[in-house]
C-alpha cells in the first residue's frame, strides 16, 4: 500500500494532542507502521523536513520497488517523521534510499527475496556527528536516536513506498532483527585507518552513506591473539562455512573490526588493503564442500563464478576479489570483538553515495601525508 500523503497528515495540532493515542491505533488499522507505534506526522512537523530536503514536496526523489512507488520530498518526509527523525537527518535518509534505488543495488530482488537480507547503511564524514550518530558501544544496538529512526524511516519507505510487506511482496522466510532498523556510523575517531570513504575517493571533509545488501552480524570473539594472523584467522574461521550466501552465491559481503583489533593490526603495520587480502586469501570451502561431494547427483550452484575450477579439493573464495570484502572500524574501544556480516550474494552490488550526491575525487586522496589511490 502507497501513504496517501493527505491522508496520512494530521490536519491539526489538536489531532496530534488530545486523539493521539487514538491516532497511533488508527495507524496500525492502517497498516502503515513496522509494527511499532508511530509518530503522528502534524503539518508542521513533515514541513520541517520537507525544508531540510530543500522544499518542493511534490518533487520525485525515487521510485521504489517492488511496487514502484512514487517516494516524493513530501511522502519521505512524511515516512521520517512516523519513524521519529528530527529534520537533521533528511539529507542522511534520502542519500541511503537514492542509494538503494540505484540499479546495481538490485533493490527489487532484496524487496523479494526469500533469503533474510536487508540493506545496511553506514555512514562516513562529519555528518556522523553534526547529527549525533553512534559509531562506538552497542553500535548495532539499541539506545541512538539518529541510527534508530533513520534505519527505521529507511524501512517505512520501503513498506509504505515499495510495498516489501512480509507475506506478500517480500517473501523472506525468516527475515532479522535489521529489518526493523540497520544503520550504523564508522568509528573514524578509533580507526588506525583511513575512513573507508576516504580510501574510495571522497575527502575527509564529505559525508557519505554505504548501502549494502547483508545479514545479521555474526559475532568474532579473540581476546588472546596479539598479532594481526591470530585476530584474522578468528574472521576467516567466521567467514569459512557453506551456510550463508556468499559462499554458494559469490559477491560481496562486510567485516566490521573492533577498535582493539584494529589496534592490534595496525600495531603491527598491517594496512586495511592488508587485511581484506589476508581475509580474501584464507577464506575458503573447497567445491567437494559447496556441492556436497554429490551426494545429490551433479548439482551445485551455478551462479559461482565460471574461473572456480570444478574439482573436488578446489578452493571456492568466499568473494571474487578481496575488494569484495567491505571493511569498516565500529564499535566500544574496550572489547576484543569484531564481526562478520555475509551478504546476499552475486545478486546485488554495495553502492557508495555522497550526502550531496557528488562523485569522488579522480587521483590520490592524501592525509596528514599518507596518501590513498
Amino acid at each position: 500500500m502507497t501513504i496517501d500523503p493527505q491522508q496520512t497528515i494530521i490536519n491539526s495540532p489538536e489531532q496530534a494532542t488530545d486523539k493521539q493515542i487514538d491516532l497511533i491505533e488508527w495507524y496500525f488499522e492502517q497498516g502503515w507502521t513496522d509494527g511499532m507505534p508511530v509518530v503522528p506526522p502534524t503539518p508542521e512537523k513533515v514541513a520541517a523536513v520537507v525544508a531540510a530536503l530543500g522544499g518542493q514536496p511534490d518533487k520525485v526523489e525515487a521510485r521504489v520497488p517492488p511496487r514502484w512507488g512514487n517516494l516524493t520530498r513530501e511522502t519521505l518526509a512524511i515516512n521520517m517523521v512516523m519513524a521519529g527523525c528530527k529534520p537533521d537527518y533528511a539529507p542522511v535518509a534520502r542519500a541511503a534510499i537514492l542509494a538503494m534505488c540505484d540499479s546495481h543495488f538490485n533493490l527489487n530482488g532484496i524487496q523479494a527475496t526469500t533469503h533474510m537480507a536487508a540493506p545496511l547503511l553506514v555512514v562516513n564524514g562529519p555528518i556522523r556527528r553534526q547529527i549525533g550518530m553512534n559509531a562506538g558501544s552497542n553500535v548495532f544496538g539499541s539506545g541512538n536516536r539518529a541510527n534508530a529512526t533513520i534505519g527505521r524511516a529507511i524501512r517505512l519507505i520501503l513498506l509504505n513506498v515499495g510495498g516489501g510487506w512480509p507475506g506478500d511482496l517480500d517473501k523472506s522466510t525468516l527475515g532479522h532483527p535489521g529489518k526493523y532498523a540497520f544503520c550504523i556510523a564508522e568509528n573514524e575517531e578509533a580507526s588506525p585507518w583511513a575512513p573507508y570513504h576516504v580510501e574510495q575517493g571522497y575527502a575527509p571533509d564529505d559525508s557519505t552513506v554505504f548501502v549494502i545488501g547483508a545479514e545479521s552480524p555474526h559475532s568474532v570473539t579473540n581476546h588472546v591473539a596479539d598479532d594481526p594472523e591470530g585476530i584474522l584467522d578468528s574472521i576467516v574461521s567466521a567467514m569459512s562455512t557453506i551456510a550463508h550466501n556468499n559462499a554458494v552465491s559469490s559477491g560481496s559481503c562486510a567485516v566490521v573490526i573492533g577498535p582493539e583489533h584494529a589496534a592490534t593490526i595496525a600495531g603491527h603495520n598491517w594496512t586495511r588493503n592488508d587485511v581484506r587480502s589476508y581475509l580474501w586469501m584464507n577464506t575458503k570451502n573447497t567445491f567437494a564442500d559447496v556441492s556436497f561431494q554429490h551426494r545429490y547427483g551433479q548439482v551445485y550452484n551455478r551462479n559461482l563464478p565460471r574461473w572456480y575450477k570444478r574439482e573436488p579439493d578446489a578452493r571456492i573464495p568466499i568473494v571474487p576479489r578481496p575488494d569484495d570484502i567491505h571493511l569498516f572500524v565500529a564499535g566500544g574501544e574496550a572489547g576484543r570483538f569484531s564481526a562478520f556480516l555475509p551478504g546476499w550474494g552475486h545478486m546485488t552490488s554495495p553502492v557508495l553515495r555522497a550526502i550531496d550526491g557528488k562523485p569522488p575525487v579522480s587521483g590520490p586522496v592524501c592525509v596528514d601525508g599518507t596518501c590513498w589511490l
